[in-house]
């Protein structure tokens, strides 16, 4: 048992030890950037349930730390469309009565409320709940950070995560870098294509807003730029995103739009010269599995939270054009000149600064990469 003899919460519960719910109820990336606050939330627990929604289970399946995976779809969740109703609070209900948390951990970020979550946690009968709340929660919050206060708001996700979860009494393991992190997928299958090259990169050109996106056309020429540079392209999409991604890979292009699992798309990642995407899931699965990442980023929302947490990253994209935080789904500026302005030489530049090798020979030698860069 990892808590102290005089812990009251383990006093509480002796026959089951210190169980405690994380909650991170929003989208595949944010629940993957919630990773390093559960590594510590499991180092001072026996036993950890994560509740994630629809859209972020799968990001949850591939989180070490994790004991039970629990999905429950928040009513006030942005891509949940469900009433508030008896069913849904019997749902909930019954959800924690057989998970029985002693407490919980609210994660959120900053322009979300623990709030909600809170109260029904408390209405469930979990007797300890802790989160960060700009809003005074009143009794529905035992351990409370204010953000602008106490918890600075110009944090990357991941660290903001891990401060709550210290608020509420957990650290990171001595070892544990705090960086992202899934299960190794080393031995996941990957499609035979990819399977064959002994380089590639990847390009994954979908976002879940237009407004983060870079246009398709541009992600095309880039496809065929690096075929004419003889580096083969993989083009990686949801099931969703299939025409995109057909579209994109155009001939020279491999395809795999819909043809990967998470974990698969974790493995395909990993081993990727360099990984190209914008402000989406996957660029923060592509931190977690250590792929040098040129970062197409949307001011809409502040890279210094949603970057990718990566040690290799480079971010391109106008910060501070005219939609900057606005936190825009549609782009609200004519010509979405944030993104269209990246232009195809200026990902093979960043390319190149990342792996250190020249792919275009019309270009004078870059120095040789750091020592200590893989």
């Amino acid at each position: 048992m990892n808590g102290s003899a005089d812990d009251p919460l383990v006093d509480r519960y002796p026959e089951q030890g210190r169980r405690v719910l994380v909650a991170r109820l929003d989208s595949f990336g944010d629940v993957l950037v919630a990773g390093p606050a559960v590594r510590a939330v499991a180092a001072g627990a026996d036993a950890v349930t994560l509740l994630c929604g629809p859209q972020g289970a799968p990001a949850g399946a591939l989180l070490p730390g994790v004991d039970t995976l629990r999905v429950w779809a928040a009513p006030w969740v942005t891509e949940t469309v469900r009433p508030l109703d008896d069913a849904v609070l019997a749902e909930f209900r019954a959800l924690v009565a057989e998970e029985r948390p002693d407490e919980a951990v609210v994660l959120t970020s900053f322009h979300q409320s623990p709030l909600p979550l809170a109260m029904l946690l408390r209405l469930a009968g979990v007797p300890r709940v802790s989160g960060a709340s700009v809003d005074h929660p009143g009794s529905l919050l035992d351990v409370r950070l204010r953000p602008g206060e106490d918890l600075p708001e110009d944090l990357p996700e991941p660290e903001r995560a891990l401060r709550i979860a210290a608020a509420a009494g957990f650290a990171l393991p001595a070892g544990d870098d705090g960086r992202l992190r899934v299960h190794d997928t080393t031995s996941e299958p990957v499609p035979a294509e990819v399977a064959a090259l002994d380089r590639y990169v990847v390009v994954h050109p979908g976002a879940s807003v237009e407004a983060r996106s870079w246009p398709p056309a541009r992600h095309r020429e880039l496809v065929a730029a690096y075929a004419d540079l003889g580096v083969p392209v993989v083009v990686t999409g949801s099931p969703g995103e299939r025409a995109l991604t057909a579209e994109v890979a155009g001939d020279t292009g491999i395809d795999l739009g819909g043809r990967t699992s998470p974990a698969g798309l974790a493995a395909v990642l990993a081993g990727a010269e360099v990984v190209v995407v914008g402000n989406t899931g996957p660029a923060h699965l592509a931190a977690a599995v250590g792929a040098r990442i040129v970062s197409l980023f949307s001011p809409v929302v502040p890279a210094v939270k949603w970057a990718p947490y990566a040690e290799h990253v480079e971010l391109l994209g106008d910060q501070d054009a005219p939609c900057r935080l606005s936190r825009a789904r549609d782009c609200p500026v004519p010509g979405h000149p944030c993104l269209t302005g990246v232009t195809v030489d200026d990902v093979l530049a960043a390319h190149e600064r990342l792996t250190g090798c020249v792919l275009r020979t019309n270009h004078s030698p870059l120095q040789a990469p750091p020592a200590d860069r893989p």
